[in-house]
């Protein structure tokens, strides 16, 4: 008799059910990404644009919850991307129902609404990730590992932007700065000693901010900041919101050379100098310099798929993200002086950082 087929049965891992909170600029291609995830499954989405919540559910042929806490009993994680002012209100109903959370940056609108969540994360033992998607970049992921091997003297970050309409509920520090901040200090990986920060506003009919009364908001659109650490590695960032041309760049000057990434354009350059020629010709010193460029590949992933991923892994393994509570509570923090700084014209020294009720964690990278 012909022997039966005898078919193995492989223990598969049961999908991870998430939803998306928020499907509007950020947050369709959340639903994107999710809905290509292997071992996930979307369930459903929620978003206060009933229209624009029907049409990417129907998309994703997924359920539409008008409520969002309607969906939580039928998940085990969640993409918040809401406006700023709402991460706490809608994380903390998600981490006391005890589901997983990834909250896009800022963590947060307030300092205090930050280490609310955190601490709800903690007592209800659950992930909270914070959307610093830089850190799932390809270039910066190179950068990062071309820096291991240099002697880091200084760090020069420029994030520019046209002005849009998107985002307008914070200041462009906790739009755009915040991604260098965060990406600085695991650079730098040393405790921050002194910050110094200027800024301005828009000053056209089309970018200026506007609230009640006709009164300028204090939402700053160009900002330029100094930080320094303690192992004497400085930093400079530049953010706008008005610039005509967007820019996604990080110039790391190093001891033996000096590397750039694009994140645009995913690309990593390094600089090195080979030789230094003096030269006399009629009487005059010439000077010839020589410089080698090396071109270092990287990754094509997407970082919202890389992010969305680890999240995922994540929750599964019970594993700490690499951009929890606390590193997007340190990056808030900083940015947080950087804005005040900005707005008030001061300058703060390590003296006036230890007596500064933010000081424990400023200081602690």
């Amino acid at each position: 008799m012909p022997q039966k087929n005898v078919h193995v049965q492989r223990n598969q891992p049961q999908p991870i059910r998430i939803g998306a909170i928020g499907v509007g600029n950020m947050g369709q291609h959340h639903t994107r990404v999710l809905s290509l995830l292997k071992d996930v499954e979307l369930v459903g989405v929620s978003d206060i644009n009933v229209e624009r919540g029907l049409d990417i559910a129907s998309k994703y042929r997924v359920r539409f919850f008008e409520d969002y806490r309607d969906l939580l009993p039928h998940v085990d994680a969640v993409c918040i991307a809401v406006p700023t002012y709402l991460h706490h209100s809608v994380g903390m109903d998600c981490l006391q129902a005890g589901v997983h959370v990834l909250i896009e940056k800022p963590i947060a609108a307030s300092i205090a609404e930050a280490e609310s969540l955190v601490n709800a994360a903690a007592q209800s033992q659950s992930i909270l990730q914070v959307g610093h998607i830089e850190r799932f970049n390809p270039a910066f992921q190179e950068l990062s590992k071309v820096l291991k091997t240099e002697q880091l003297l200084a760090i020069e970050a420029h994030r520019m932007s046209p002005y849009s309409d998107r985002a307008n509920d914070v200041s462009v520090v906790l739009d755009l700065m915040i991604h260098d901040i965060d990406l600085l200090l695991e650079l730098a990986a040393a405790p921050v000693v002194k910050l110094t920060a200027s800024g301005s506003r828009a000053c056209t009919n089309e970018s200026l901010n506007i609230s009640i009364a006709n009164k300028p908001r204090p939402y700053l659109d160009y900002v330029t900041a100094t930080i320094g650490f303690a192992n004497g590695i400085v930093a400079t960032l530049t953010a706008s919101k008005v610039t005509h041309r967007k820019i996604r760049r990080i110039a790391a000057h190093c001891k033996n050379s000096m590397t750039e990434a694009d994140f645009l354009n995913n690309e990593i350059l390094i600089h090195r100098q080979t030789t230094a020629n003096y030269m006399t010709d009629y009487g005059q010193v010439l000077y010839r310099q020589d410089g080698l460029i090396e071109k270092v590949y990287t990754s094509n992933i997407e970082p919202l798929h890389a992010e969305l991923e680890h999240f995922v892994n994540c929750v599964r393994g019970g594993n700490q993200p690499s951009v929890g509570g606390e590193q997007a509570l340190k990056a808030l923090r900083i940015a947080s002086l950087i804005e005040q700084m900005a707005l008030d014209g001061r300058a703060w020294k390590q003296s006036e950082l230890e007596n500064n009720f933010l000081t424990c964690d400023i200081v602690t990278v």
